[in-house]
């Protein structure tokens, strides 16, 4: 799957080349969240203090606002068509990659087709989606942990006042303990989306069938009987998946209070103003957000477990072993190692740009 697109002579500027864009891209994204987020103590002290401030101030305040969305649409603009454009030429890299040893192998495997065009369009979809949000989380980390460490010695948060940093430790205590009940809460989910596929092959290939023989194929009973399965199989992971929405909402709706519970005493004894708790709010869901991606995109993932687990499937019975051909000769280079140092030059190239200005 990642071996014929970044492992191969054909597609390396493409795959390396691209991610390092794309990752330059985030970068300067994640730059400008953290511009807006200091923009949030200006504005707020503004609508709080207004003896102070003029009908003025306030659209000056505006003016900055919008001399920083506009870049940042323009840049989140110019992320996903690219991510677009570089998924699609990983879809390209793996669908002809496995084409090769699809024809090579002599036995009829149940479902190829399905697997070739639908499945390496969704994995690939799928991955380009949770590759940049991923990247996103972890670049807003490193920029927001040391923000709102720094925000959490304005406040005293209840029953954590001599705790240094007491506001990321309840952003990471609490992402890690959603990260730990949604996994117990969506375990059978990966089995049941595999399951869910066989069973909608086989109801597939029974109508594929039918086209061409509608005398020994598409038989009303057989048709209904593969769609209770079907259905069965629906509604048991129509339960499960209630199971994990009723703690997926209740989850997001708790943290939306658990920040006000830790400012509130510092807001009412005006030890911190209207400004500095709406900065920290946003800065805790920022860090709160990035370290809960796996929270928010549990269902995405359990679908890309599952096709992940049909490719290689499909990759054992084609005989599938990675990028082989004139293509990838004399490459050489361990795909892990590669990218090791690519983002390790990345960030320090960034540190380096840190110390100069």
């Amino acid at each position: 799957m990642f071996s014929s697109f970044f492992a191969s002579k054909k597609w390396v500027q493409w795959a390396h080349l691209g991610v390092i864009l794309i990752l330059a891209l985030t970068y300067a994204q994640v730059q400008l969240t953290v511009a807006i987020n200091e923009w949030y103590k200006g504005f707020y002290d503004i609508l709080q203090d207004v003896k102070s401030h003029t009908v003025g101030d306030f659209w000056t305040a505006i003016e900055i606002f919008a001399a920083l969305a506009f870049p940042f649409v323009l840049l989140g603009t110019a992320i996903s068509y690219f991510t677009r454009v570089w998924t699609l030429r990983w879809r390209e890299a793996m669908t002809f990659s496995y084409i090769d040893y699809w024809k090579k192998t002599p036995k009829d495997i149940e479902g190829s087709s399905q697997r070739i065009q639908e499945d390496i369009y969704r994995f690939a979809k799928i991955v380009e989606d949770l590759g940049v949000t991923v990247v996103d989380a972890v670049m807003t980390l490193v920029a927001f942990v040391p923000i709102l460490w720094a925000l959490s010695a304005k406040v005293k948060v209840p029953f954590m006042e001599n705790v240094a940093g007491s506001l990321v430790w309840i952003a990471v205590a609490t992402s890690a303990g959603g990260l730990i009940i949604s996994w117990f809460v969506g375990i059978k989910l990966p089995g049941l989306e595999y399951n869910n596929q066989k069973v909608e092959a086989a109801f597939r290939k029974e109508l594929v069938y039918a086209e061409d023989d509608k005398q020994n194929y598409g038989d009303t009973h057989k048709l209904e009987e593969l769609f209770r399965k079907i259905r069965f199989n629906f509604g048991r992971l129509f339960l499960h998946y209630g199971y994990f929405d009723v703690w997926k909402y209740s989850f997001s709706q708790a943290m939306i209070i658990v920040p006000l519970i830790a400012l509130g005493p510092s807001v009412l004894t005006g030890a911190i103003t209207l400004g500095v708790m709406m900065q920290v709010v946003n800065a805790f869901s920022q860090v709160r957000a990035s370290l809960s991606i796996f929270i928010r995109n549990w269902t995405t993932i359990t679908e890309l477990r599952s096709i992940h687990k049909r490719l290689k499937e499909f990759e054992t019975n084609i005989g599938y072993k990675g990028t082989k051909n004139e293509n990838n000769e004399g490459l050489g280079l361990d795909i892990f190692a590669y990218w090791a140092i690519t983002i390790a030059a990345f960030a320090i190239y960034l540190k380096l740009m840190e110390f100069s200005m």
